[in-house]
């Protein structure tokens, strides 16, 4: 069961997902790689402050062996 209200200032995964305009993988992803830290909630349902999600979403993402470029055409 998702958050009906996470507490203030926070962002479940979904509404992070959302908020920074990328599918709820990506967070996770982000989490997993260090560029995004949770702040609270539990293992399955994590929670993260607004600025950490916005500070992610601009923050340079380093590159990864055999991971596809995005083409910007």
């Amino acid at each position: 069961m998702e958050y009906l209200q996470p507490p203030a200032g926070t962002l479940t995964t979904s509404m992070a997902a959302l908020s920074a305009g990328v599918q709820p993988a990506t967070i996770r992803d982000w989490v997993r790689r260090g560029i995004l830290t949770r702040c609270g909630g539990t293992p399955k349902r994590p929670v993260y402050r607004i600025d950490d999600v916005q500070a992610a979403r601009t923050a340079a993402k380093p590159n990864r062996p055999g991971q596809r470029a995005v083409n910007a055409a």
